[in-house]
């Protein structure tokens, strides 16, 4: 009896085992201590900044292909102090690097919401760079796998057929002098290099929006890079401030130097 339940804890322990490694490998500071604040933010130093900018992230994802990620700001965008930028990191992704957002006064609110890929449990950085160039940082912990392996849709034809058609959002109607949320979205499958085609059982090669960039009347609002971290059919979440009636317009590039664009009438 006794040799019997050592053999079932051992076949326990040993199926736990790549969880707990898992786990230990990425609840920790190392990656980010080691490699990425070095590779990202060489000499600097980096406050934490939760009175500065949040991130929000569920703590186990649904879907690792689909995590949804929100960025708040907790100051406002004027001509003497602003967020100048802000960079998404996953520590644990083969990319880590996920998007770097560029921001200035006449966004109002330096806040955003997307979509992202987490491939395993991970931490969420967002760091902002104030305009005087300090930097602050806000992370949250992500269970979630195999997010950018995921197999994609089972219709790539169709996807491939809309490809850089980009539809704009304003939910909650346009406030004069204020700022107003608006919403961006892409479609383009964002390959990461990873997937497998379901059909052809190949893996795809990369195919991605590496570049957005967001006007309003000819005064930028929003710039971004972006990587594969971003999930399929990208959306964003930002602000924009109208002081009259004018034209929102998008221009993004993916990494195969396709260009789309997109205007949008505004009125106030």
């Amino acid at each position: 009896m006794k040799r019997y339940t050592t053999v079932i804890l051992r076949i326990l322990f040993l199926g736990l085992l790549p969880v707990l490694t898992m786990a230990a490998a990425s609840n920790d500071e190392t990656i980010w201590n080691q490699v990425l604040k070095q590779q990202f933010f060489p000499g600097k130093s980096i406050q934490q900044g939760s009175d500065i900018i949040e991130i929000d992230a569920p703590y186990r994802a649904e879907d690792p292909a689909l995590v949804p990620i929100r960025i708040k700001s907790k100051i406002a965008q004027t001509a003497k102090r602003y967020i100048k930028k802000i960079t998404v990191l996953i520590d644990q992704n083969p990319v880590p690097f996920a998007a770097e957002f560029e921001f200035s006064p006449h966004s109002g609110r330096a806040d955003l919401a997307m979509r992202v890929r987490i491939n395993s449990y991970s931490y969420v950085r967002a760091i902002a760079e104030m305009n005087d160039g300090r930097l602050f940082m806000h992370k949250k912990y992500v269970k979630a796998s195999g997010g950018c392996s995921a197999p994609i849709g089972a219709d790539l034809d169709a996807a491939m057929a809309r490809l850089g058609k980009m539809k704009f959002r304003l939910d909650d109607g346009v406030k004069t002098n204020q700022p107003t949320l608006a919403q961006l979205l892409i479609s383009h499958p964002n390959i990461t290099g990873m997937q497998m085609d379901q059909v052809s059982r190949h893996i795809r090669p990369k195919h991605y929006v590496e570049k957005i960039r967001v006007f309003f009347d000819d005064k930028p609002i929003l710039t971004a890079k972006t990587d594969i971290a971003i999930s399929a059919d990208p959306n964003f979440r930002f602000y924009f401030v109208p002081s009259k009636a004018g034209e929102l317009k998008a221009e993004i590039v993916d990494n195969l130097g396709q260009r789309f664009t997109k205007t949008y009438p505004v009125q106030p």
